[in-house]
């Protein structure tokens, strides 16, 4: 009896499109060619030249110069203002002693006058006159300044009058007497000279 022998069938060949098939989600291999070419070619694109960089150093500092000018002058004003504000406290604080002590120099000079006028002991007008010396030598250190007006034109920015009085020695319109003295302190008038004023010669018309 004769065997039959079974031929096994060669497998058939896999379908080439099975074998190099790529996955579904793969992009097409120019395609892909393509972004590593633009990837290559935007990189160094993406690098800043030197010479942009220097440029940014230079803008940066020069920002910052700016800042610091405007900084100090910033500062500057504060301290001149701050320098200004403090003269004036300190002048009108000097301004308020002052004014306090006017009336001593006042009193100081009127027991002057009356012990002159009475003849008085030469000791007590001595005594008398060291101590309004002594006051008025601190006072001035502190820029206290006496007016001198006797003789003067009158002037309404620096004296009151208190009256007009005839005088054959002195013109019109010049002081003849001054009944309280005036005082400034430093470029300031502090108080006025209270004055008498010459009305001219009793003979002038007018």
């Amino acid at each position: 009896m004769t065997t039959k022998r079974k031929r096994k069938k060669a497998a058939a060949p896999a379908d080439a499109a099975d074998v190099d098939a790529p996955p579904a989600d793969a992009p097409p291999a120019e395609e892909s060619l393509v972004c590593d070419d633009a990837g290559l070619k935007e990189e160094p694109d993406a690098l800043a030249a030197p010479e942009d960089v220097e440029e940014d150093i230079e803008d940066v500092r020069l920002e910052l110069e700016n800042r610091l000018q405007r900084l100090q002058a910033d500062f500057d004003n504060f301290r001149k203002r701050m320098l200004k504000e403090r003269q004036e406290v300190y002048g009108r604080a000097t301004e308020s002693v002052m004014s306090d002590l006017l009336p001593v120099l006042d009193h100081l000079d009127l027991a002057i006058g009356a012990a002159e006028s009475h003849a008085a002991d030469e000791r007590f007008l001595e005594g008398f006159q060291m101590v309004a010396n002594q006051l008025t030598d601190t006072l001035g250190k502190l820029g206290l300044t006496s007016l001198t007006v006797e003789g003067e034109l009158f002037d309404p920015n620096l004296h009151e009058a208190v009256s007009r009085m005839p005088s054959e020695f002195v013109d019109e319109g010049f002081v003849v007497k001054e009944t309280r003295r005036g005082y400034t302190i430093g470029d300031r008038l502090l108080r006025p000279a209270q004055v008498i004023v010459s009305s001219g010669s009793i003979g002038d018309s007018g």
